[in-house]
């Protein structure tokens, strides 16, 4: 099926004016179909010109154009042809469409902890034609009227405001306009908490399984929902646009939320079955100004093309982290980002699939679908702060309003938002835009001790990049030496450094200012086991920590110094999210890709070891801060522990930190840990699916059983990904997450060549979203080994997978050969 092509949208963008849109939507017919019925008035700059609108249906009943009847046989490929327009029509169109079971579409969604069923609407990139007829571009906005059948317990939440006109019958307010991609309905037995702040409802609402948390847990993220509102008041002028503001928590949701105007959706693991770490709600907290940042960055103002879909991300990925720490006084949320979204961002760019923050060629909708990485959202958001230290936070923020009120309801591109920036900083930004916004990849820094801060910019993508930023140096637990630099050459002297005693740990780039890999010296390297703890600044460790990892990945650094210094400074960790990140990427990552096989063991015993040593500490501080790393150690031994007993003990609840009495998640990550070292009894997994009936639980089980490293298990596995029709985009993400874990290569080598053959054959039935994230998964670098890599190379090379599938491959192909690269020069 086609998708939409720039030149097409730019055409049809020229002739038409989307003006209102109507959608009724019957979802009362069964658990696989519902009805459609959209009215489009459309008004056209050329009478007699001719055009196409977007829908893609089980049937097309009818259309109808100016109450002409067109012919349903005339719609091909998801295109319904528009001839001789007037100058203003109504175009008419009723459907059969089919729900989606893998997150994108009208996804239609059962819960077995009561069987029950939940729809949501997520219509992000080019979805909307799955749901009602409509001219799918980000540049035609219109209002939206919808009305909505259900089952008669339902409750129903969009866009505009809800209201039930009798039983089973719902209107929602027209809404102000809206691109495509926004519009959403959820519809199912809700269970909602409610609240009013500054003249604007608020709402959280999920599942009702999920009841008793979502009302233990509203009143903390309500209090958020109202920080944020008026965060964002004060800082844009600007008040919220879009009415009511509904945060629902939906099931099997692909990304972690969707900024849809007046009704965002979260993935619903943000409502905590069981404890939570600080690092978890600092996450959720900010996902919820993140959501609410795009209510004026991206559906006040939207991107007039996918071109400029950073100008959605990015700066909702700043605005977020500077709410969290003006508005919630997350003061810790700098170094969340440094350690999780910045790792994640220089993976991008180390990638052969990296890009410019802005103006990635998108010749049409799902080929800018393969930029949604963390260059978008990371890279963008460091930018930004550059920004910010090029011009000034006044100059800034005074551009940023500028740009909303000028292109309000509508639509803006980077030379506008550019424009904005430079009138109100009163200098040219061009230069500064070319290096940083339209030239991909990431410089290097290093100190040297002698003194001088060096820059190495990629040969593949040379730029002239300045760097505002700070070196800091550490001396046990002082801090010795605090210098800001501007770096806009390819060195330049940072006084103070040659005069440091030798065991100083130097710290580029401290405060985690801008956006560039670090490159610790050698002494430094070589003081990390004793000393980054001891190191005061959180940013500065995890900084620290975000060069250590990536100069493994660059096989710069011994994958064996990771894990001496996971086990040495790790269990004195202070920051959450550092705890949480550097052991789950060590967990995952680190040892099972870049340790060398005989090693493996041992480092995860080491890492087991470690967190014993984290639950002392936890122990002997006996107050909150303490429950929550006992929380964190825990879970680090759950992953990497092999005392089979005591994980026995731990699955049947004895001996539990006492946060996790009764968490059916964690006993979850304790089976799956007893399913790798086969030593999971079928009775204990069927005991433990009996005691979560949940879709949390059901899942779960899933990738447990997967997980089993037994020819059985594998064979089980992969029927279920290739055979089984009714597999959700979660299930089938369990399935591909517990594959390859756990498994001796001779097991699963046999498997390897056989990963192109199953991902063509699922892409039959699953969108391209869901199956680049199983793509992912499934990916055999776990098998590392050169004939891995020649099977990778091959798989690249086939024609039959979407371009989403083929950079998710690309990129975990990467992974394989920096893997490889380490064994080479390690082993």
């Amino acid at each position: 099926m086609p998708s939409l092509t720039r030149d097409e949208a730019v055409a049809r963008a020229a002739l038409l004016t989307v003006d209102a849109v109507e959608v009724d939507l019957d979802l009362d017919r069964g658990a696989e179909t519902f009805g459609s019925r959209t009215v489009l008035r459309l008004r056209c700059v050329e009478p007699g010109a001719s055009t196409f609108v977007d829908v893609r249906p089980v049937e097309l009943h009818s259309a109808t154009l100016n109450g002409t009847p067109l012919d349903p046989g005339s719609l091909v490929d998801g295109r319904l042809p528009l001839a001789d327009l007037a100058a203003e029509n109504v175009l008419e169109v009723e459907a059969t469409m089919a729900y989606g079971h893998d997150g994108q579409g009208l996804h239609r969604s059962t819960d077995p902890a009561d069987d029950e069923d939940y729809v949501y609407g997520h219509l992000f990139l080019d979805a909307a034609p799955r749901v009602f007829a409509c001219v799918d571009q980000p540049d035609l906005k219109a209002p939206y009227t919808i009305r909505v059948r259900t089952p008669q317990h339902w409750s129903v939440v969009g866009n505009g405001a809800a209201q039930q006109v009798s039983p089973g019958e719902w209107e929602l307010a027209t809404t102000q306009p809206l691109a495509t991609y926004f519009v959403t309905v959820c519809a199912g037995p809700w269970v909602s908490v409610t609240d009013e702040h500054d003249g604007v409802p608020l709402g959280v609402h999920a599942r009702r399984s999920l009841a008793e948390p979502l009302r233990e847990q509203a009143g903390q993220m309500l209090a958020t929902t109202r920080a944020c509102l008026d965060h964002y008041h004060r800082l844009f002028g600007i008040r919220y646009p879009f009415g009511e503001y509904h945060q629902v928590f939906v099931p099997e949701f692909n990304a972690g939320a969707m900024e849809n105007p007046g009704c965002v959706t979260f993935r619903d693991t943000y409502v905590f079955r069981g404890a939570a770490t600080p690092d978890q709600v600092l996450e959720r907290d900010n996902t919820i100004a993140h959501e609410m940042a795009h209510m004026w960055f991206g559906d006040l103002v939207t991107m007039r093309w996918w071109d400029d879909l950073w100008l959605n991300e990015s700066f909702a990925e700043y605005m977020a982290y500077r709410a969290s720490t003006e508005a919630l006084g997350a003061d810790e949320a700098w170094v969340e980002f440094g350690i999780v979204r910045k790792l994640w961002g220089y993976a991008a760019e180390r990638s052969p699939s990296t890009h410019p923050v802005a103006g990635s060629p998108a010749p049409d909708a799902l080929s800018a679908l393969q930029n949604f990485d963390g260059i978008s959202y990371a890279k963008g958001a460091s930018v930004l702060r550059q920004l910010i230290a090029h011009i000034g936070d006044e100059a800034f923020v005074a551009g940023v309003g500028a740009y909303l009120r000028e292109h309000a309801f509508g639509n803006g591109e980077l030379a506008e938002f550019l424009a904005a920036m430079a009138e109100a900083a009163g200098r040219d930004l061009d230069g500064w835009a070319q290096a940083w916004l339209r030239t991909a990849g990431a410089d290097r820094l290093a100190v040297d001790r002698d003194g001088w801060l060096t820059r190495t910019t990629p040969r593949a993508h040379p730029a002239d990049r300045p760097h505002t930023l700070d070196v800091a140096a550490f001396d046990g637990d002082r801090e010795v030496l605090r210098e800001t630099v501007v770096l806009d050459g390819d060195r330049v002297e940072v006084p103070g450094v040659a005069d440091l005693p030798g065991d100083a740990l130097v710290v580029p780039n401290a405060r985690d200012l801008t956006w560039a890999e670090v490159t610790l010296d050698d002494r430094t390297l070589a003081e990390l086991v004793p000393g980054l703890a001891d190191v005061p600044d959180p940013l500065a460790r995890a900084v620290a920590w975000t060069s250590l990892l990536g100069g493994m990945h660059r096989a710069t650094v011994d994958p064996a110094l990771v894990v001496d210094v996971v086990e040495a400074a790790w269990p004195r960790e202070d920051d959450a999210s550092v705890l949480s990140r550097v052991s789950l990427v060590t967990t995952s990552t680190v040892i099972p890709l870049f340790v060398r096989p005989e090693e493996r063991e041992e480092a995860l015993e080491r890492v087991a070891a470690a967190a014993d040593s984290l639950a002392e500490r936890a122990e002997e501080a006996g107050d909150a801060a303490g429950d929550a790393l006992a929380l964190v150690a825990a879970r680090v031994w759950a992953r990497s522990g092999s005392d089979t007993a005591r994980l026995h003990r731990w699955a049947a609840g004895d001996g539990l930190p006492a946060a996790l009495a009764g968490d059916d998640d964690f006993r979850w990550l304790v089976l799956r840990r007893l399913a790798a070292l086969d030593a999971l009894e079928d009775a204990e997994l069927a005991a433990a699916e009996d005691a979560d009936r949940s879709l949390a639980g059901r899942l779960a089980s899933l990738g447990v059983r997967a997980s089993r490293p037994t020819a059985e298990a594998k064979e089980w596995a992969w029927g279920r990904l290739a055979d089984d029709p009714d597999l959700s985009n979660y299930a089938a993400l369990e399935l591909a997450r517990g594959f390859w874990v756990g498994a001796a290569p001779d097991l699963v080598r046999p498997w390897v060549t056989r990963v192109g053959d199953l991902l063509a054959h699922m892409g039959e039935r699953m969108g391209e979203d869901a199956l680049s994230r199983v793509a992912t998964a499934l990916h055999p670098k776990w098998v590392v080994e050169p004939d891995t890599l020649e099977a990778s190379t091959v798989l690249l090379q086939r024609r039959d997978l979407s371009p989403g599938v083929h950079r998710a491959l690309l990129d975990e192909d990467h992974v394989l050969r920096e893997a490889l690269a380490s064994h080479r020069r390690f082993g």
